[in-house]
């Protein structure tokens, strides 16, 4: 196999089970320059787990310059690594080490990240010597994974992490609404929707200034794709082992999502999560946010092991 990736700043990483692991960056060959990952590398493991981040400039470790500071993703790659597992977390073409990949990083669509992740897992699965590689799709991310894998990918397995199972664009209105603040423009929102499902852009001259940073052009063009694909709709036909986690205090997607999900694909196992927040971290009561912007708090406490334990159920058969 023609070799994919490269290295370097390969650096050494004590697991919390006292094995010595490989901190590394490895790069593939993007569009127009190199996408670029993040991966720990477990002596002797015998699975590997791609972190696929969720929507908008979300970087390899779960962070934006938009205010989000979770760290969830390092958080959640270091954790299975301790566990047993290598993993690689990555940035999204146009975005962060990836920025070089593409020159508008709103310039893209499901079906080119869903390509980029299929080069990903092969990739990795040459790095850490293991044709069992799972996907592990947060959010937006989730989507990704569906579509990577109804495009006909082939890891071990999907692991998705609060993934919408509606189409965001129902999840975009429910989320509007949901937020008293946005009573005023209700109205306008659902009409700028509506025109992008149905492939119509809104001219941004016309909308209220607040508005306006939301649905600017290019957002507005990658959107028109995004609302086109129903998660459950590609899930229905998926035989691939799938891990659906969903916390029941996400404000973002909702237990409805992972019951749609489960029902399009049955054999599915589902974990819903007590008190976890769309960060797969526990709420912290009268600080709504605090999931959002201190990366001190750890991951829910069940979210590696009910990975862990559908990743070695499936590597005993």
């Amino acid at each position: 196999m023609r070799r994919l990736f490269l290295s370097s700043a390969i650096s050494a990483l004590v697991l919390a089970s006292g094995v010595t692991a490989s901190a590394e960056v490895m790069t593939v060959p993007g569009p127009q320059g190199q996408l670029e990952g993040e991966a720990i590398i477990v002596p002797g493991a015998s699975a590997g787990v791609v972190i696929v981040p969720g929507s908008g400039p979300i970087d390899r470790d779960g962070n934006s310059p938009m205010g989000l500071r979770s760290d969830s993703y390092r958080l959640l790659a270091e954790a299975l690594a301790s566990a047993g597992l290598s993993t690689l977390r990555i940035d999204k073409r146009g975005f962060f080490g990836s920025k070089d990949a593409i020159v508008d990083p709103e310039d893209v669509t499901i079906a080119n990240y869903a390509t980029d992740l299929d080069l990903w897992q092969r990739a990795f699965a040459e790095r850490i010597g293991t044709n069992c590689v799972w996907i592990a799709g947060h959010s937006e991310g989730g989507l990704v994974a569906l579509a990577a894998a109804a495009r006909g990918a082939t890891p071990c397995g999907l692991i998705l992490l609060a993934a919408p199972g509606r189409r965001v664009s129902t999840l975009m209105r429910e989320q509007f609404r949901n937020n008293p603040a946005n009573a005023p423009y209700l109205a306008e929102m659902d009409r700028i929707v509506s025109g992008l499902e149905q492939g119509e852009r809104t001219d941004v001259g016309t909308m209220s200034a607040v508005l306006q940073p939301l649905f600017r052009q290019g957002l507005q063009r990658y959107m028109i794709d995004l609302f086109s694909y129903d998660p459950a709709a590609l899930a229905k036909g998926l035989s691939l082992p799938v891990l659906i986690v969903q916390g029941d205090r996400d404000v973002q997607v909702t237990v409805e999502d992972a019951g749609l999900l489960a029902r399009s694909m049955p054999h599915a196992r589902v974990v819903q999560l007590p008190g976890v927040t769309h960060m797969l971290k526990a709420d912290v009561p009268d600080a709504p946010f605090a999931t959002y912007q201190d990366p001190a708090l750890p991951l829910a406490p069940g979210i590696v092991p009910a990975i862990m334990e559908v990743v070695q159920s499936q590597a005993a058969r």
